[in-house]
């Protein structure tokens, strides 16, 4: 579903299928695909909010987006190419990903340690290279950091807006925004907003947004796309949102996904009552049902190369793009 104007074309999918493999590298069988027959695209300049349930889909959408997962490369293209193929994309810059919690990976073996050590945000932040002074002094201030903090020392939220700095030092093309407004406080979270906002109006740039938090979101996407079950549900401009439903922009989505939980529990009453399994014996969505020991090996490979399924911080794509392209030959 097109949503985009008649402007540059910077996100296309087309038909995208997916479903996290098992240890063979195949999805079990009988399962159900995570993602299914799901169709978008995005403009420069598009700023899209990305809602739905918890389990929907979202998280996955964006990884593969991201290229964090493999899919086909036809399937899905970020500035024409491959985000899964063409590593040039993240290390470049182009397409940025921020999400998760605040952690590195050590090596490519998928393990995590969190950075919590005793360093100043001023080391962290100034020790990327190749920035442009201006732009890195505006995002000290769009998110009031204080260079002196200690990292072993200050609260989550205070964590999470060094994260986002390093994490829009380099000017992007593409952005992609998973929950990373969640430990931020209001102003601290309409700032970034504003911040982003400009990045779209004055740059082009293109972001979508997976969040269930909407302060000071009412008039900042300009398309919104709803998702449930992996498919895609509503893909629109707000504007055509707004002419559609007269309430805010919390109270349209809050009804979007009440009436999705009443579908899926009359589902599961009436396989109740026709003696069935509230669920099919199968991986639905984000869910692993039926026997428990494939549930176990999906749980030991959950994604493709785990060198890939990490936030991008500055300063870890260059670190992970030689780990990376091992893991694919």
């Amino acid at each position: 579903m097109e949503v985009g104007g008649n402007s540059e074309k910077t996100i296309v999918i087309n038909d995208l299928r997916f479903a996290y493999p098992g240890i063979d590298g195949h999805p079990p069988p009988g399962s159900s695909p995570l993602i299914k027959d799901f169709c978008l695209s995005l403009n420069s300049g598009d700023r899209c909010l990305l809602v739905g349930s918890n389990g929907a889909g979202k998280t996955t959408i964006l990884k593969i987006l991201g290229g964090k997962h493999m899919v086909e490369p036809d399937m899905v293209r970020v500035l024409g190419r491959s985000a899964f193929h063409d590593t040039s994309l993240t290390s470049s810059g182009d397409l940025s990903y921020l999400g998760g919690e605040w952690r590195r990976e050590v090596a490519f073996a998928g393990f995590e340690v969190p950075i919590q050590m005793d360093v100043s945000a001023e080391k962290l932040i100034f020790g990327v290279g190749g920035i442009d002074p201006a732009r890195r002094t505006e995002l000290i201030k769009v998110l009031d950091i204080d260079l002196s903090w200690r990292m072993h020392k200050v609260s989550d939220g205070q964590r999470r807006r060094v994260q986002i700095c390093m994490g829009l030092l380099k000017p992007f093309k593409v952005l992609l925004l998973d929950e990373i407004t969640v430990d931020l406080d209001v102003l601290a979270r309409a700032d970034l907003l504003n911040f982003l906002k400009k990045e779209c109006e004055e740059r082009g740039a293109t972001i979508i947004y997976a969040t269930h938090i909407f302060d000071g979101l009412e008039n900042w996407p300009t398309h919104i796309v709803y998702v449930a079950h992996g498919k895609l549900q509503l893909a629109m401009p707000m504007d055509k949102v707004k002419e559609m439903s007269k309430l805010s922009l919390m109270r349209t989505v809050e009804s979007w996904l009440r009436k999705e939980r009443d579908e899926e529990k009359k589902r599961r009453k009436e396989r109740k009552l026709m003696g069935l399994p509230e669920f099919d014996k199968q991986v639905e969505g984000s869910r692993v049902t039926g026997d428990p020991a494939r549930a176990a090996v999906r749980a030991m490979n959950n994604g493709w190369a785990a060198g890939r399924l990490h936030s991008t911080v500055a300063g870890e794509d260059n670190f992970f793009l030689s780990s990376n392209r091992v893991l694919r030959q």
